[in-house]
Formats: C-alpha cells, structure tokens, sequence
C-alpha cells in the first residue's frame, strides 16, 4: 500500500470482472453457427476490459484506490480493490487476452464445440482478474480455485484420450494444492480473523509470528505450496508439460495469462502483501523459497534441452522462467521485487509468442518437434522471425525484454547480499542458449525437412515445394508479430513513463516503504 493513498467505493472493480463474465455467460448458449455473435462478444469483452485497464492506470498510479466489497457470508467478505500491483496484472491479463482472443478466433475457425472453448475461455480470464483485484486471502481463494474448474474443460477441449488423460493431471495436481491452499487460509483466518492484504505484511501476521513462530512458520509453508502448484515450482510442476496437449491458445493462455501467472502473482501476495518480506526471512520461509526458485530454474532449463516435442521444450522452458518471479520475491532488495514484478509482464509477452508461433508450425506445415524445423524460416520468414525475437529475449539478451528482468534480478541480487544467485542467472542463460539458439540456427541456415519427416510433415517436404513460403492467415499472424514486436518494444521502451518497468520499480518501491 502506498502511503498517502486514498481508498473510493466504486463498481468498477466488479464491471471489470463482468467485461468477460458476461460475454461468457452468453456465449455458452450460442449455437455453433453463430460465429458472428460469437466473435463480437469475445472481441467486445477484451476491447472493453482492456479500455477500463489504460484509463485506470493514472488514476491508480496517482494514489487512489477504488473498491468494491460484499458481505457473502457472516465474517466472510468478497473484497476486490485495484491497487497497482492487482492492476499491473489485470493490465497484463487483458491485453494478451485480447490478442490470444483474436488468435482463438483463427485457429478455432471450422472446429467444433467453439462456444463451450469460448465461454469457458472467457471464464479463464475472470478468474483471473477476481484474483488480480482480490484484496483478502478468503477472495483469493475463491477464484484461485474456480481458475482450477474452469480451465479443465479447456485442458481437456479435444477430447482424445491423451487430452483426458493431460487434463486429469492438471486437475489433480491443482486441485490437491487448491486443499493445501484452503488449510493455509482456514487456519490463518482461525488464528488472526479475516485476513486483508497489505503492503509489507498484515500487522496481525506479524503478532502471531512473535507469539508463536512455529504454528506462522507452518502456515505460511501451507500458503506458499498451495500457491507453488500453479507457479509449476520442483516438484509440483509435472502437470505443466502433460497439459500441452491443450490447443496452442490454451497452452498459451496457461503459460502467459492465466495458471502460472496466478501462482506467481500468488507468492508474491503471501511473501509481499500477508507476512511482509522481513517477516518471511525471520521466519526462514524466504531461504526455502530462493532454494526452490534456483533449483526449479535449472531443473527447467536441463530438462528442456532433452526435449524434442516443441510444446513440450516450451513447457519445460516455462518452469524455469517463472522460477525468477519467485526468486526475485525472495530476495530482500527492491531491486529484485521490481525484476520480479516486470518478469510477469516480460515472460507473458515472450512466452505467448512462441506458443503462437508453435501453433502456427503445427497449423501450416503439421510440425510439432524440433527436428523437423529445418528451414522453416525460408518457408515462414514472418513466423521465425517472431519466434527467433521471443527466443533471444528468453535468452536474456539485449535490447528484448528478457535483458531488462535478468539485469533486475542480477542487481537485487547484488543488493540484497546474495552474490550466488548471479550464478544461477548465469548458468540459466547459459542453458537456455543451449535450447533456442539451435532452433533458430537450424530454422534459419539449414535446408527443409527431408524426406525422413515427411510422413510427420508432408507439405513441408513435396517435391518442388520446399522453398514456397506458406505464411498463416492474418486472424493468426497478426497477434504473433504483435506480441513480438511488444517483445522488443518492453525492452527498447524500459524508461517511459508507465511502461511496465517504470510501474513495477513503482510497485516495488511502494512495498519496500
């Protein structure tokens, strides 16, 4: 919370939820022919939600709050407010859901079941936003939880006995952190009353911890596992790559909008805004948390490298890149707060345009694994080259908006004393030039596919037909060169007023006041 700031009741947190609730809810009843309709009410909930975001944001930045709470049951209320940090990722939500939508739209043309895909789509992203703007711990677990149930179906949207089986994973791994998550709160709630969160850490938080650190010690563990299983922290992450055999908009949806980066947001609400960062460390819950960020973002890293599937190397990509968020929320510096926070943006960008462009792969030539992208940039210039920039981002090079979170992260973590994480930065650049860099390589300087993957890849292999360049549809492309551009735009646009650096060392320096 920043000092100064004033608090107004106001609607517009819960018309921020309805921007997608109601599209949602209408969409469901929606005949399969009506793509038109459908089209508009998904185009028409992300156009305005995201409309609401860029206003608000001055305001918000300015020090007001606006907010919205209901009584749902004695003791118990639904609170939602939009501070700068619950904005920062409502902001980030509705802008890649606006352009994961237009790219749903085109890759979802002719398929069935498109208004169930869309409704619960559309269900994802409130979810997501009730726990961006949730201001307790009882209504972020409320939607915490509904993110779990709604996205199942999308998990599991082809039906095929592989997405059943992927989407059975996933929901038993959320759902048993979802158990761990309820106890946390339960037994907080049961402790400490109703528990609001504040920038720094809640006071009656810290009066349990200095009566009795060890029942604080033991909740506050609770909290961080049970929001760990969506943020895919070793161990928890093995549902993650089995989910891949999602559509590309749902993978994309779960790696740069919606599951991930709920839990992530998550640690950061428990670390930051329940216990306090000084409160955490006392408690040596934020030694833990470091340990398990350094491991899980190796561990991602290593097991990406052995991976041939191109879903899969992502997803694998993806456990190690938001183990930086944790990292950055468990060093004691606001320098690696602000890295921590930016990372959110940074990675979603990233990461949703090169399951964009996966999809795009799988979509115009049937190529799925990396063995079989061989001159695809000759064939797919516009595509490689979106994905080439997502890529040398991840890497952390710059001016993309990679650099801009590890030079964050390697600078808290200088300034928090803790000089060994700089090698762990290091050793995750490292590996991860050793899992992109031979695919653009490959993509760009190496001949077609040969006859070996032609049964996997037949367009890419005809004769005559290899070097006919085959780019998708705009409905697809555009979003993909976008988010892309945004890449490098993160980057190169760092300074400016409101971008999401400027916000992010704003929220960061805020918390550590």
């Amino acid at each position: 919370m920043i000092p100064g700031s004033v608090v107004s009741p106001s609607l517009i947190p819960v018309v921020l939820l309805l921007t997608s609730l109601v599209p949602a809810l209408v969409i469901f009843g929606l005949k399969e022919e009506q793509r038109r309709l459908r089209t508009a009410l998904n185009l028409a909930g992300a156009i305005a939600k995201a409309a609401i975001v860029v206003v608000l944001i001055p305001i918000v930045v300015s020090g007001e709050k606006l907010r919205s709470s209901f009584e749902w049951i004695p003791g118990l209320e639904i609170v939602f407010v939009t501070d700068t940090f619950s904005l920062f990722f409502v902001a980030l939500s509705s802008g890649l859901w606006l352009v994961t939508t237009v790219y749903a739209i085109g890759y979802l043309e002719g398929a069935p079941n498109r208004s169930r895909f869309f409704g619960f789509f559309s269900l994802c992203v409130t979810a997501t936003t009730g726990i961006a703007l949730a201001q307790n711990l009882f209504t972020f677990l409320i939607f915490f939880e509904l993110l779990t149930l709604v996205t199942y179906p999308l998990v599991a949207h082809r039906g095929t006995p592989e997405a059943t089986r992927g989407a059975r994973t996933y929901l038993g791994y959320t759902l048993v952190g979802g158990v761990v998550l309820l106890l946390g709160v339960a037994w907080l709630t049961l402790e400490v009353g109703p528990v609001e969160f504040v920038s720094g850490g809640v006071p009656a938080v810290a009066a349990l911890a200095a009566r009795d650190p060890a029942t604080a010690t033991a909740i506050g563990a609770l909290l961080l596992t049970g929001v760990g299983v969506k943020a895919a922290l070793f161990p928890l992450h093995g549902w993650l790559p089995v989910a891949m055999v999602a559509p590309a908009p749902v993978s994309a949806l779960l790696h740069a909008v919606a599951v991930v980066k709920a839990g992530a947001f998550g640690i950061i609400r428990v670390v930051e805004d329940t216990f306090g960062f000084q409160l955490f460390a006392d408690l040596g819950l934020l030694a833990v948390l470091a340990v398990v960020a350094s491991i899980t973002i190796v561990y991602g890293s290593l097991r990406a490298l052995t991976q041939d599937d191109l879903k899969k190397r992502l997803a694998y990509s993806t456990v190690s890149q938001v183990a930086y968020i944790a990292l950055g929320a468990a060093l004691l510096a606001p320098m690696a707060t602000a890295g921590a926070i930016v990372h959110m943006v940074n990675q979603g960008f990233m990461k949703i345009t090169l399951f964009f462009c996966a999809g795009l792969f799988a979509e115009e030539l049937k190529i799925h694994r990396i063995s079989e992208l061989s001159g695809v940039g000759r064939r797919m210039p516009l595509t490689a080259t979106a994905f080439t920039i997502a890529a040398l981002g991840m890497i952390g090079l710059p001016p993309f908006a990679g650099f801009i979170s590890k030079w964050a992260l390697g600078v808290g973590a200088l300034d928090a004393g803790e000089p060994w994480v700089i090698a762990v930065l290091l050793t995750s650049t490292i590996l991860n030039a050793g899992y992109f860099l031979p695919v653009i390589i490959a993509m760009w300087t190496e001949p077609a596919a040969t006859a070996a993957s032609a049964e996997r890849a037949p367009r890419l292999t005809q004769p005559g037909d290899h070097a006919r360049r085959l780019e998708a549809p705009a409905a697809l492309l555009v979003p993909t060169l976008i988010t892309a551009a945004a890449v490098v735009g993160l980057g190169v646009a760092a300074g400016w007023e409101f971008s999401p650096w400027s916000l992010a060392r704003f929220i960061a320096d805020g918390a550590w006041l």
